[in-house]
């Protein structure tokens, strides 16, 4: 059993500790003057922004974007951060989702993107949909739980960052001499 002082996430299809420190800056504090703990820390992109002269010589840091900030700000240094993660202020803001979805497909970013703040199980699918591979779900709910909703839907209609082909171009359809379907989604 873990200690219960260990923050975990969800990593993949698996929980795992977390290693990583998510900075947020308290009230009254400034990205440009806030310091920056030692070890890996997840950094605001106002702080990265302020502080990158000091902050690229470190091997272990990485950026959040709140929901209200544009991936395009890191084009030409998403390959600097082992971890990017996306901030869901409440579960009802969907802007994440599209934040993910162009660090993927647009900007090509290929290491952790990491779903962070109110993180519930009914949207970890469709986090996984858009490209998000870590999620760090709310302390309040059973990460245990949080788990089973990346295997809610065992099959997919539409093409995503996950499958690139919509499920019509993945199965062959045939008919039979009856006109009868032997595919997975005949009768849909």
């Amino acid at each position: 059993m873990p200690d219960q002082n260990t923050q975990r996430i969800i990593k993949g299809q698996a929980i795992v500790a977390d290693d990583w420190t998510v900075l947020r800056l308290a009230e009254g504090q400034e990205a440009a003057t806030v310091e920056v703990p030692a070890g890996k820390v997840i950094v605001p992109l106002r702080t990265w922004q302020s502080q990158k002269d000091a902050l690229a010589a470190r091997p272990e840091i990485g950026v959040w974007l709140a929901s209200d900030e544009r991936p395009e700000e890191l084009k030409d240094e998403l390959h600097k951060f082992a971890v990017i993660a996306v901030d869901f202020p409440k579960f009802t803001d969907g802007r994440g989702y599209s934040i993910a979805y162009n660090l993927r497909t647009r900007l090509g970013y290929q290491g952790e993107l990491r779903a962070i703040g109110d993180v519930l199980r009914d949207q970890l699918f469709q986090m996984k949909r858009v490209g998000f591979d870590a999620y760090a779900t709310r302390p309040d709910r059973s990460i245990e739980d949080a788990l089973k909703g990346l295997t809610v839907f065992s099959e997919t209609y539409q093409a995503s960052v996950d499958e690139r082909q919509p499920l019509f171009r993945r199965h062959l359809r045939t008919a039979t001499a009856q006109g009868e379907h032997k595919d997975v989604g005949a009768g849909i």
